[in-house]
């Protein structure tokens, strides 16, 4: 009896042992995204897959809605409670904005010895640092600047090529609303708004001019013709969305698309993942094209590691990190998401045209320096310019404020919120 229970015993510690080395070799890691519709929540599951595979354990902590600002409320919730997710779907000036508070780790010892430095383009992997360190990892390149279209729907009008210009979109979509047509479809929330709105100031204003005013936050640019023009062109397509545009979620706005409800969507490359999702092949059941402006409107996403204690939560966020930057994991996570790979070594064999034409332009942005960063997707300024922005615009799109008030309007906020 005695020696059964011994055994018992020894078998019961080897269990223990067992597992404790199992949980450690893939570590445990909690992630805080927004990815819950069709195409993001089937990317994000390919990562959760991909973590478990290797002995980890995935806690999904997904939040759906507002393009990340209510993922945003419950993060500052739990940061303040001192119980923050290892993970984080966050980016931009957002990132070094929380880094600068002191709550991140950084996972550099695992950068530098996969050599992130040499795969990534260099003005996305400073934006992953914070004090020369990498304390985030990102998983694609999303283009923000893209016309989706139903070829079956521009047919019955007679367009054969998706517009080059404003002028030539505003003429194509005049045919289609003659016809009873919806010409866009659009969600009216503030970042789909403003999704619109920047795209249209890169076409109107060009790369340099996009840069001074949305970048820069230059006053006189906020304020100046092209501007207001840009708002000209936003109240334009004001008059070509459907009347219950109101709240509409983005992909419900792609969805449209699909169906042939609408005929466009201005909006990134995510859309795509959509189409895909529903089975849809590029080329034949949807069309893309950059919309004006001959630039590359950078989003990407990425994941920060936020300090949390416990060996098996540190080796979490060091196998996560591992495995977001590996070659395999790049290319089958965006085969899924509809964006390309962050890292500019992937073969893009098993992608589709319009990722091929998103890469090339990539390349061409880099070296034309025609590479500008999303403000309404966090990339480019602090979350409080970003917001003042958001509500201007949608402020706008909303109502009847003319485009001379509106760029007064804008410079205002923006002032307002860089001194607050």
């Amino acid at each position: 009896m005695h020696l059964l229970k011994q055994t018992t015993a020894i078998a019961f510690g080897l269990g223990l042992l067992m597992a404790t080395t199992a949980a450690h070799a893939g570590g445990t890691v909690e992630v805080l995204h927004w990815w819950t519709s069709g195409g993001e929540a089937k990317a994000v599951g390919e990562l959760k897959k991909s973590f478990e595979s290797q002995g980890g354990t995935w806690i999904d902590s997904p939040i759906a809605g507002g393009g990340g600002d209510a993922a945003m409320t419950a993060l500052r919730a739990r940061v303040v409670a001192g119980n923050p997710p290892a993970a984080v779907q966050l980016k931009g000036p957002g990132i070094q904005e929380w880094a600068r508070q002191d709550v991140l780790n950084d996972v550099d010892e695992v950068a530098q010895k996969e050599q992130w430095d040499k795969v990534l383009p260099p003005v996305l992997a400073a934006i992953m640092k914070y004090d020369g360190k990498y304390v985030a990892a990102p998983v694609n390149i999303h283009r923000v600047d893209w016309f989706w279209a139903n070829p079956a729907v521009l047919a019955k009008v007679g367009i054969s090529e998706m517009p080059k210009t404003w002028d030539e979109f505003n003429a194509d979509a005049d045919k289609l609303k003659t016809a009873g047509i919806t010409p866009l479809a659009h969600g009216g929330q503030p970042w789909q708004d403003a999704t619109i709105f920047e795209n249209v100031v890169l076409g109107i204003g060009g790369a340099d001019f996009y840069r001074k005013a949305m970048v820069e936050l230059d006053p006189n640019a906020l304020t100046s013709d092209t501007m207001v023009k840009s708002f000209d062109q936003l109240r334009k397509l004001r008059g070509y969305v459907d009347a219950n545009f109101s709240g509409r979620d983005w992909n419900l706005a792609t969805a449209m698309v699909m169906r042939g409800e609408a005929a466009f969507q201005i909006m990134g490359d995510w859309a795509k993942g959509e189409f895909l999702a529903a089975g849809k092949k590029p080329g034949v059941d949807f069309v893309c094209a950059p919309t004006p402006g001959g630039a590359f409107n950078l989003n990407a996403d990425s994941f920060t590691f936020f300090k949390v204690h416990g060996a098996d939560r540190l080796e979490g966020q060091k196998v996560l990190a591992s495995l977001i930057m590996s070659p395999g994991f790049q290319e089958t996570f965006n085969l899924a998401k509809g964006s390309i790979p962050a890292r500019t070594d992937v073969s893009l064999d098993k992608f589709d045209a319009c990722a091929v034409k998103s890469h090339e332009d990539l390349l061409a942005a880099i070296e034309n320096n025609t590479l500008v960063p999303s403000v309404a997707h966090e990339m480019a300024v602090p979350r409080s310019v970003r917001g003042e922005f958001l509500d201007l615009v949608t402020k706008f799109f909303n109502s009847d404020m003319s485009s001379a008030d509106a760029v007064k309007e804008l410079a205002a906020a923006v002032k307002r919120a860089q001194t607050e």
